[in-house]
């Protein structure tokens, strides 16, 4: 940051001035996708994948079946993006990590007549 704004400092023309600018934005931009990452890790520090689940499923059904594991905040059931049909996965977001290690505890449990795989 020192190093940018020394640039702005010796900086004599305007264009060299919008050079500064844009380089304090990139940086700016940097700290913010490095903040992100962190929020990232912990999402998923409290989720778990769902494998070989019913390309039926809603994720309310999915939602019941691991309700005693812990307060969810989200279930996603990936799709295909050119037909939208389900790929027959999941992901389960957690409120805490420790619910995590009850949730692994389901796997080879049977929903919708299928065996899950959970990791």
């Amino acid at each position: 940051q020192v190093e940018v704004e020394n640039a702005a400092v010796v900086a004599s023309g305007s264009q060299e001035l919008d050079e500064a600018a844009k380089i304090q934005e990139m940086h700016k931009q940097n700290e913010a996708d490095m903040n992100m990452a962190g929020i990232t890790n912990d999402v998923d520090m409290r989720s778990v994948f769902v494998g070989n689940v019913d390309y039926g499923a809603t994720p309310e059904e999915l939602q019941n079946h691991f309700q005693a594991c812990g307060t969810i905040n989200r279930v996603t059931i990936l799709c295909d993006k050119f037909t939208g049909h389900p790929k027959g996965f999941a992901y389960v977001e957690f409120a805490e990590p420790e619910a995590v290690n009850n949730a692994v505890t389901l796997n080879e449990s049977y929903f919708r007549g299928r065996l899950l795989k959970v990791s």
